[in-house]
């Protein structure tokens, strides 16, 4: 009997248990997976920009990048890239540039993002590329993480700050 085809549910799970692993370390917890039109993980990617001191290692590049270099090209218009967070300019001109298929994000992301939320850049004339997207996949459960993360850090932050 064929096992059905994973939903777009499943692979967010993935993103967000890669979200988690980059929380625990100290990064903003942020995962991204781009799986290939036959149901194929090519890459994953979750926030190193603490660990790398590097400010463009958001989970969707490094999983862009390394989805390119093993398909051996720079195009994914036949992938999917799930993140658990509203891509950032920086992001969503990657996404733009590879032609990826779809994106499929978790949460919103009032401040930089720029998909729906400040502004779609993917319809902007800038855009050489139409870009489909579908947001709000899985959430509330992508919201809530990075809510208890930024709460924790926070907490951590003030109880250094009184030690000091």
């Amino acid at each position: 009997m064929d096992q059905p085809l994973p939903t777009h549910e499943d692979w967010m799970q993935m993103a967000i248990a890669l979200a988690e692993e980059a929380g625990n370390v100290g990064e903003i917890p942020v995962g991204a997976v781009v799986v290939n039109a036959m149901g194929e993980v090519l890459a994953t990617g979750q926030n190193r920009k603490q660990r790398d001191q590097n400010p463009i290692a958001h989970a969707e590049m490094l999983a862009i990048q390394t989805a390119c270099r093993r398909l051996g090209h720079w195009r994914l218009n036949e992938c999917t890239l799930y993140v658990t967070l509203e891509p950032c300019p920086m992001c969503t001109g990657a996404i733009i540039q590879a032609r990826l298929g779809l994106l499929v994000y978790g949460t919103p992301d009032p401040k930089t993002g720029t998909i729906d939320s400040v502004f779609d850049l993917a319809a902007s004339a800038a855009s050489n590329h139409h870009l489909q997207s579908l947001g709000g996949v899985c959430q509330e459960q992508c919201r809530e993480q990075l809510q208890d993360w930024f709460a924790q850090h926070r907490a951590r932050k003030k109880q250094q700050s009184l030690v000091s």
